[in-house]
């Protein structure tokens, strides 16, 4: 699927009520988008552990306009699987993040300057951090 609206539908041919009464919920999950504008948006929100949040966020039901009560896990399971085909563990995406690919990455962005390496002194050449770490 690919975008919230989508699911809503979706939600609707499963559940009842109106695309309205998911909309926030499936926005929820896919706001990510603004933060990585691809597929791997979801290895933040598509996840058990954040079914869970999209629990305790909206609560255990969703009360649609039909008046029927809908297990908010019941729909986060949905979009989830809808999504990615199944529900994996927040561990399951980071068996794809290489380790010694973030660790060259890294080093080679700190030895870069950047706008905030120029105005702000780098943190083992800050004498009061050093003082305050020695003591």
């Amino acid at each position: 699927m690919s975008h919230p609206y989508i699911h809503a539908e979706s939600s609707v041919k499963l559940f009842g009520g109106a695309v309205e009464d998911y909309l926030p919920l499936h926005n929820w999950f896919d706001e990510t988008k603004a933060w990585h504008p691809d597929w791997r948006h979801r290895a933040f929100r598509h996840h058990t552990e954040c079914i869970q949040w999209c629990i305790e966020k909206f609560g255990e039901v969703i009360v649609n306009s039909d008046g029927k009560e809908i297990a908010t896990l019941e729909l986060g399971n949905q979009h989830v699987i809808e999504d990615v085909g199944f529900i994996p563990h927040a561990d399951d995406w980071f068996e794809f993040f290489s380790e010694g690919e973030w660790h060259a990455f890294r080093m080679k962005r700190l030895s870069q300057p950047t706008e905030l390496h120029d105005e702000m002194p780098h943190v083992m050449n800050n004498k009061v951090l050093q003082k305050k770490v020695k003591s």
